[in-house]
């Protein structure tokens, strides 16, 4: 199944990228990855949509700032063109369960859909 494993693969590669704290200063290359459509419920409760995510990212990401720690990262082919990946995150001990929705498009692999849920670890 080469297809299966290409498509989440390019999900991984693409969701690492939009980790990168260079891709998240950038609106360019963050838009690179976003679908048109996309849209996400944040860590906070807020929903986003693309144009406010790429402004609050691209505003506050501080150069030197300490980087999310991913781990358990594994994604699934939900149908031809759309992969899920799960994955969690830790920024000074703030952790998070995170899913994103990759759909394939005429660019490639874009993120279409994110949700990023707060836990602790007991």
């Amino acid at each position: 199944m080469p297809e299966l494993n290409s498509a989440v693969e390019a999900a991984i590669e693409g969701e690492l990228r939009l980790l990168d704290p260079e891709v998240r200063r950038s609106p360019e290359l963050l838009g690179e990855l976003l679908h048109p459509d996309y849209f996400e419920f944040g860590a906070s409760g807020r929903r986003w949509d693309r144009a406010s995510i790429i402004a609050a990212l691209s505003a506050t990401s501080e150069p030197g700032a300490r980087p999310l720690t991913v781990s358990r990262m594994k994604g699934v082919r939900l149908a031809s063109g759309l992969v899920h990946l799960t994955f969690e995150t830790d920024r000074n001990g703030a952790r998070a369960h995170r899913s994103s929705l990759w759909r394939r498009h005429e660019e490639g692999w874009l993120l279409y859909f994110h949700q990023g849920t707060p836990f602790s670890r007991n």
